[in-house]
C-alpha cells in the first residue's frame, strides 16, 4: 500500500521519499533585548527630554516668584502647546533636508550646497507665482494653477541641480566637497539674481498653506490623522511579526510588541493632543468669520490642529524609511557606503547611484524651500543661510557616521529637533545669537566624539 504522505522513491520503490520540511519555528527573544531598541537613539531621546526639561525650568525660573522648582516647572513656557507647535513647524525644513543628507553621508559624500539650492528654488517659485504666471502667462493673482505650477517648477529645478552636481561627483570624479562648496557660492547668487536682490511677496494663498499657522487641518481632522497613524503603526508591527515567523527569524514576545505599539500610539496621540490644545487667537478667529461674511458666535473657540508642513515631513520620513529598508535603491546606498569597491565589483553602478542620491537631495531641498518660504509668506535673500551646517549637524547628531555606511532617517529627524530645540530654548531665555552658535557647535563636536567612542567600544568601523 502506498503511503500518500511519503510516496515511494523512484530509484527504490521500497524506500519512501522524504516528506515536506516542517515550517521553521521562530525563536523568541527575552528580557529587555526583546524590545530591540537602538541604544544610541534611546540615548538621544533621553538627551532631548533633558533639554526640554532644562528649558522648561529655566523659563519658569525667570518669571517665578518662589525658589520652588515645581513652581518653575509649572510656569515655564518651553513646553506650552504654542511653543511646541512653533518648534515643530520651525524644525520641518531642516528635518526634510536632513533625511536626504543621511543618504549622501552614508555614500561617503557631503553636500554643502543644500541651503543655497533651497534659496534658488525658493526664488524661482516666488518669481513664477508673482511675475511669470501673472505677467507673462496672464494668470490673475489667486488663480488656482499658480501654486501647483510654482511648486512643480521648484521641484524640477532642485532635482536637476542635484542631478548635475551628482554627475560631476559620480562621473567626472570631482570630490563632492569641492562640487558642493562651489555650488554653495553659485546657487546662492543665482537666487539673488532671480529675485534681483529683493524680497518677493506676499506669496500665493494656496502656496502659504504649506507653512505654519496659515495651513492647518483643524482639531477634528487631526484626530482622524492620529487614529489612522496609530492603526497603521499597529498594522506594520503585526505584518513585521508575521514575516519574521514565516522565515524563522527571532521574534519579540507578545508583551514586547504590545509595549512598542503602546509607546508609538502614546507618542502620536500625545503630540496631537498638545497641538490641538493650541487655540486660535480670538481676534484672528473673528477675522476668519468676517472673511466668510459670518459673525463669530459668542464664546466660540477653535484650535489650529496639525500643520500641513508637519504632514509633509511625516510623508517624506515614511517614504525615505521605506526606500532605505525596503528597496533595492536603499540597499545599494548602504552597501556602497559600507564598501564602495566591493559594491562596484558586485555589479552596482555606483556612479549612477551617486547621481540619483544627489538628485534626491536636490528634490528634498525644493520641498524644504516650499515649506520655508510658505512659513515666511515671502521669499527673502537670506532664506536657507547656514542651513547646510544645520542639516549636516542634524544628520551627524542623529547617528549618521561620517565614515559612511551607517545612518537612520528617524535619527536625523530627531537630530534636527534637538538642534531647533537648543536654538529656540536659548532664544527664549535671552541667549544672544553668537552664543547660540557656540553652543550648537560644541554640541555637534560632542555628538561626533560620543559616536566615535561608542563605535570603538562596540568594535564597529569608525
Amino acid at each position: 500500500m502506498v503511503d500518500a504522505v511519503h510516496p515511494p522513491n523512484a530509484t527504490n520503490p521500497e524506500k519512501p521519499r522524504p516528506g515536506p520540511m516542517p515550517a521553521p519555528v521562530a525563536p523568541v527573544r527575552s528580557g529587555f533585548s526583546a524590545l530591540e531598541l537602538d541604544t544610541r537613539f534611546l540615548g538621544m531621546v533621553v538627551a532631548f527630554g533633558l533639554i526640554c526639561l532644562a528649558f522648561q525650568l529655566w523659563t519658569g525660573f525667570r518669571v517665578a516668584s518662589t525658589a520652588n522648582p515645581l513652581d518653575w516647572l509649572a510656569r515655564g513656557t518651553f513646553l506650552t502647546p504654542r511653543n511646541i507647535f512653533n518648534l515643530t513647524v520651525q524644525t520641518v525644513s531642516v528635518a526634510i533636508m536632513a533625511t536626504g543628507m543621511v543618504f549622501v553621508i552614508v555614500m561617503r559624500h557631503i553636500d554643502l550646497s543644500v541651503g543655497a539650492v533651497l534659496g534658488t528654488c525658493s526664488a524661482l517659485m516666488a518669481m513664477v507665482q508673482t511675475v511669470v504666471l501673472p505677467n507673462w502667462m496672464g494668470l490673475g493673482l489667486g488663480h488656482e494653477l499658480i501654486a501647483p505650477i510654482a511648486i512643480l517648477s521648484g521641484v524640477v529645478a532642485g532635482t536637476l541641480i542635484g542631478a548635475f552636481q551628482g554627475w560631476l561627483v559620480g562621473y567626472m570624479m570631482v570630490p563632492a566637497f569641492i562640487v558642493t562648496l562651489g555650488g554653495l557660492l553659485v546657487w546662492r547668487n543665482v537666487a539673488w539674481h532671480l529675485s534681483g536682490g529683493q524680497t518677493i511677496g506676499p506669496l500665493d494663498a494656496q502656496f502659504q498653506l504649506f507653512g505654519g499657522t496659515n495651513g492647518t487641518i483643524g482639531e477634528f481632522w487631526s484626530w482622524v490623522v492620529a487614529a489612522l497613524a496609530v492603526a497603521a503603526t499597529w498594522a506594520a508591527l503585526w505584518v513585521a511579526r508575521r514575516r519574521r515567523i514565516r522565515y524563522g527569524f527571532p521574534i519579540k514576545p507578545l508583551w514586547a510588541e504590545l509595549t512598542l505599539g503602546g509607546i508609538f500610539a502614546g507618542i502620536i496621540i500625545g503630540f496631537v493632543a498638545i497641538v490641538n490644545a493650541y487655540r486660535i487667537p480670538p481676534l484672528r478667529l473673528r477675522r476668519m468669520f468676517e472673511a466668510r461674511g459670518e459673525v463669530m458666535p459668542e464664546g466660540f473657540t477653535a484650535s489650529f490642529g496639525l500643520p500641513i508642513s508637519v504632514l509633509v515631513l511625516a510623508a517624506v520620513a515614511l517614504g525615505m524609511m521605506l526606500v532605505a529598508s525596503r528597496t533595492r535603491f536603499g540597499r545599494y546606498i548602504y552597501a556602497t557606503g559600507g564598501n564602495p569597491e566591493a559594491a562596484a565589483l558586485s555589479g552596482i553602478n555606483t556612479r549612477l547611484l551617486t547621481v540619483k542620491v544627489f538628485a534626491l537631495m536636490g528634490f528634498l531641498c525644493a520641498v524644504s524651500a516650499l515649506v520655508a518660504s510658505a512659513r515666511l509668506t515671502f521669499h527673502s535673500n537670506d532664506i536657507g543661510t547656514l542651513d547646510e551646517l544645520r542639516v549636516i549637524a542634524a544628520a551627524v547628531i542623529g547617528g549618521t557616521a561620517l565614515s559612511g555606511g551607517i545612518g537612520t532617517i528617524y535619527g536625523a529627524i530627531l537630530g534636527a529637533l534637538v538642534m531647533q530645540s537648543l536654538q529656540s530654548g536659548m532664544a527664549m531665555v535671552g541667549v544672544e545669537s553668537p552664543y547660540q552658535n557656540i553652543v550648537v557647535g560644541v554640541v555637534l563636536v560632542l555628538a561626533v566624539l560620543t559616536d566615535i567612542i561608542y563605535r570603538r567600544r562596540s568594535g564597529e568601523r569608525i
